[in-house]
């Protein structure tokens, strides 16, 4: 049995280190997936399954798992960057603003109840104790992208044996999970929340028509400067928003297409917002008495998925492509990178977002060949775009920023650079002719595969010094400190959504969700909730606080843990 005994003690070979990862990843995702009360911790459980191996003495040599850490982290937070990147300018509408307010405050007062707890419970005298507390910090936060950008900061300004601020990550983040939920809920009762009239409030939104009125006019083309001219070229002189469904000529009835030549005396039925009817019909021509209606009537009704495949349709809303009013049909649900969301008028398309239509199948179809609704063009994928984008950011988060009173030049690092890069590759990168969708799918296994690398390598390097850490040293302490890290920012910020800016408390538990960057949070908000209010709060400010989750967290260490 030497030769089983020697893959588990050579350190140095490949079959050593694949089989310590294999173990550590298969065994945390596997223990992950146990609910308690309906709650897990998820792929998170790798990072406590590699401080297991490291504390029994299963591990491998330190360059390879620093290489590994890093690899991963990089991996892991530049496919975010991907994936929040097509929304994370449009976040800041209209619709958004508030309520990344909230999120940027709650991640604020994060900060500040770490750094209370740090000067009331801990040594300041002590060096490690504040790498120790950020370390914590972003276990009660459960984010750990904060964690990898905080260790890879450390890194960069000290040198030697480093605090393992992974245990403190380990300690908080257990009762950060459950915090996050009961602290909504604590909420809920500090702000006498009902819940029927909460679903109430969102039915009546719902059943009030986010879109322009539609308005049909039945013409007749009397304008002498559109004869001869196809309906794409009077559109783009209109310069509004009009979908000719039928048109007479020479007593025969027809569909139109963008190049339908339009002649004198024509007979036209066209669909518009009410408010440019009067300029269409003085352009076109007079109203007169017909009725084209009852062929469209006769048509039959479907649903229908529809995928944005279209470029040209990268960033335009919802509310600006007047659907109802012009194509008659209705946009029901809208999922992006898996998240279903509210069809509202503030909605950004974006490529590969998935759109559920329903109206006349003729124009349901049109609707599709606008959106593009090519399924293999997605498919394909985009390494080149996504090992582009890794080198820009090595590059940009490499560079050296000098800035008074500091040690050392200021560097995003090896987190803060790709995540830069990434989300404006995401948002701008077709401009430069980068295809930057990837599937979900395809985002969540490389995201997946960087994250259980990170957080493998931190718990096997964390591993060897966790008993004299957490149990015979602080653990109790960053459990105690990390919870009210949780909790006290989730208590000011709700009650504040709640009671000055009235929310709704669906929206609310979301927006705490994707402030904390937490998905059980938001599964628990959605299981009881029958709208879609909870994605809609989780996406509108998950972008931002990723990105100040993993910024605040090298500011931190750059600036006061030097």
């Amino acid at each position: 049995m030497d030769w089983l005994l020697d893959l588990f003690r050579t350190q140095d070979s490949v079959a050593h280190i694949v089989l310590l990862y294999s173990i550590v990843i298969a065994a945390g995702v596997y223990l992950g997936k146990i609910k308690v009360k309906g709650i897990s911790l998820g792929v998170t459980f790798v990072l406590f399954a590699g401080i297991l191996a490291g504390h029994i003495g299963f591990t491998a040599p330190t360059p390879v798992l620093n290489f590994l850490q890093d690899f991963g982290l990089i991996l892991f937070v530049f496919m975010i960057g991907l994936q929040v990147g097509p929304g994370f300018f449009e976040s800041f509408g209209r619709g958004g603003i508030k309520l990344n307010m909230l999120a940027t405050s709650s991640i604020i007062l994060n900060v500040a109840v770490m750094f209370a707890c740090y000067f009331i419970f801990f040594d300041t005298s002590n060096v490690d104790n504040l790498p120790m507390m950020v370390g914590t910090m972003y276990g009660a936060v459960t984010n750990t992208p904060g964690l990898g950008a905080a260790s890879e900061a450390l890194h960069s300004i000290r040198t030697g044996q480093l605090p393992l601020i992974a245990n403190g990550y380990a300690c908080a983040y257990p009762l950060g999970v459950l915090g996050i939920i009961g602290a909504t809920l604590l909420v809920k009762a500090i702000c006498n929340v009902n819940f029927d009239e909460e679903n109430a409030e969102l039915n009546q939104k719902e059943a009030e028509n986010p879109h322009a009125k539609p308005h049909s006019l039945h013409l007749k083309v009397t304008n002498d400067y559109i004869v001869g001219r196809n309906l794409k070229q009077i559109s783009d002189f209109l310069n509004r928003d009009i979908v000719v469904t039928r048109i007479l000529h020479e007593g025969k009835l027809e569909v139109p297409s963008r190049d339908t030549i339009f002649e004198k005396d024509d007979e036209i039925l066209l669909v518009c917002a009410e408010s440019d009817a009067e300029a269409i019909q003085a352009f076109i021509g007079p109203e007169i008495d017909t009725d084209f209606k009852e062929d469209d009537q006769q048509q039959p009704m479907i649903s229908k998925r529809i995928i944005v495949t279209n470029s040209s349709m990268n960033g335009k809303s919802l509310g600006k492509m007047h659907f109802s009013s012009l194509y008659g049909v209705n946009v029901t649900r809208i999922t992006r990178q898996g998240i279903d969301l509210f069809a509202s008028r503030n909605h950004h398309f974006h490529v590969g977002d998935k759109i559920m239509v329903v109206g006349p199948e003729e124009n349901v179809n049109r609707v599709a060949e606008l959106m593009g609704n090519s399924q293999k063009k997605l498919n394909a994928p985009n390494i080149a775009t996504i090992f582009i984008g890794i080198i820009v950011g090595i590059l940009f988060g490499s560079l050296p920023i000098a800035i008074p009173g500091m040690p050392v030049p200021l560097k995003l690092g090896l987190a803060g650079g790709p995540l830069i890069i990434a989300i404006l590759i995401g948002r701008y990168g077709y401009r430069m002719g980068l295809v930057t969708y990837t599937t979900t799918s395809a985002n969540m296994m490389l995201r997946e595969i960087g994250l259980v690398l990170f957080l493998a390598s931190v718990g096997v390097k964390a591993g060897a010094g966790f008993w004299d850490t957490v149990v015979k040293g602080d653990g109790l302490w960053y459990v105690l400190t990390g919870f009210l890290i949780t909790i006290i920012p989730i208590f000011i910020i709700g009650t504040i959504a709640r009671k000055k800016y009235n929310f709704n408390y669906y929206t609310i538990m979301g927006m705490i969700a994707g402030t904390y960057t937490d998905p059980p949070a938001l599964a628990y908000a959605s299981s009881i909730c029958p709208g879609e209010a909870p994605a809609i709060g989780y996406s509108t400010v998950y972008p931002l606080s990723m990105f100040l989750r993993i910024f605040f967290a090298q500011i931190i260490v750059l600036f006061c843990c030097s």
